[in-house]
């Protein structure tokens, strides 16, 4: 009797928890896609290709241990302190690169993550299964009405060609015999009346002045510009070996200059950045464009598998654009820094050029007059703070050394 009368319950409780598994199992894919993407999952992880985690469709359909899943999902460092066999062999294969952990992940949102991974996948596949296949032309060769048509051609353009020399021979013999009529006085007073007006200006002496004179002017003006104008490249805009955006980047996305060119604050030179810097972004960012191709083709970089091969990396050209001679110094960090120029007074309006041209002359003319016009502002400054307790000393009746005014600086022997 007490058996029977705890059957019922039991089993009724039994069948709602079954219940409740299968649909927590099966999941909401379109919940899965909000949080898959608000979680920033798909910065590092694409369905079907490697990126610097695993492609999770094929992963996902072939592992169906959803508690694990979930596990890793929420805290994958905890499993690989714990040295489950499969958590470390993901963490191996990708370069130990640790997946943060998502504790605000439930167990339904990782059911429903799971399910949209697996639903995404399943399409992906269905789409490539209906993909039509292009048909293969079977390959004949020429026929014959091609082969007897291109002769046919020939022979009539070399019939036309025979019949062009006679026409062009037959007009040449009119010519020359109606050339042959001419009378040679007429010939020659026709030769004087051409040449009468020309002689008639030059015995005009004002008017051979005033010619004289305007090409003295225009060709003086003229070799005037050319000898200003030497080593000077306004407008200079070399073709780059990667196409990179100033506009996108610099105005678009409001990247800093100094992120990538970090000598500019803080040494003579600006700097080129090196490629490691455009794979803090373009590691996962826009893999499949030509151009980052080229830059995984100069570090030797696989993104499949996501290594490195040195014997693979060498050095990209660039075309050097803004270059001044060697007899002048000029250093970014005094400019930037002390001067507190921005990169826009000598590169001009950078955000908006897609190809980086020279904006500026860059002469000594056009140096002078901005040092002319620039106000100093030496609050704050530790260069002129330096110039000011030189004075100091001056006024104390010491004798300042050079070493005080930054004299024993590197750059200011080596540049």
């Amino acid at each position: 009797m007490i058996f029977k009368q705890f059957t019922k319950p039991v089993l009724l409780a039994l069948c709602f928890t079954v219940w409740g598994l299968s649909v927590k199992a099966q999941g909401d894919p379109a919940k899965g896609e909000g949080l898959f993407k608000s979680n920033a999952c798909n910065s590092c992880h694409d369905l079907e290709k490697r990126l610097t985690g695993p492609a999770l469709g094929p992963l996902l359909t072939e592992d169906t241990d959803d508690k694990w899943i979930t596990k890793w999902i929420q805290n994958s460092q905890s499993l690989v302190a714990a040295k489950d066999p499969k958590a470390v062999k993901i963490f191996t294969d990708f370069g130990q690169t640790p997946m943060p952990p998502f504790p605000g992940v439930s167990d339904a949102d990782a059911a429903d993550i799971i399910a949209y991974v697996r639903a995404g996948h399943k399409k992906n596949e269905e789409a490539k299964a209906k993909a039509p296949v292009a048909a293969v032309a079977e390959d004949k060769g020429p026929s014959d009405l091609v082969i007897f048509g291109l002769i046919g051609v020939i022979v009539l353009a070399f019939i036309i060609i025979l019949v062009l020399n006679r026409v062009i021979g037959t007009l040449e013999t009119v010519v020359s015999k109606k050339g042959a009529v001419l009378d040679a006085e007429e010939v020659e007073a026709e030769q004087v009346d051409r040449f009468a007006t020309l002689k008639r200006m030059a015995k005009n002496k004002k008017l051979v002045f005033f010619t004289l004179l305007c090409l003295t002017i225009g060709g003086g003006a003229w070799q005037w510009n050319i000898l200003w104008n030497t080593d000077v490249h306004s407008g200079y805009q070399p073709v780059q070996p990667i196409k990179y955006s100033h506009e996108l980047h610099a105005g678009v996305m409001k990247i800093e200059c100094q992120y990538c060119h970090t000598g500019a604050f803080k040494s003579k030179n600006a700097s080129i950045p090196s490629l490691n810097v455009c794979m803090n972004c373009h590691k996962t960012v826009k893999q499949e464009s030509p151009e980052i191709q080229k830059i995984y083709a100069a570090l030797g970089y696989d993104p499949a598998t996501a290594k490195y091969d040195s014997t693979q990396a060498h050095p990209i050209q660039w075309v050097r654009i803004h270059n001044l001679p060697d007899l002048a110094y000029f250093n970014h960090s005094q400019h930037t820094t002390v001067g507190g120029i921005k990169c826009q007074t000598c590169h001009g309006p950078i955000e908006t050029m897609k190809e980086v041209k020279q904006y500026s002359p860059l002469t000594m003319k056009w140096c002078i007059q901005c040092h002319k016009r620039t106000e100093v502002n030496s609050k704050g400054s530790a260069y002129y703070d330096q110039v000011l307790a030189a004075h100091d000393e001056i006024k104390k009746g010491k004798k300042p050394t050079v070493a005080m005014l930054g004299g024993i600086e590197c750059g200011k022997c080596h540049y």
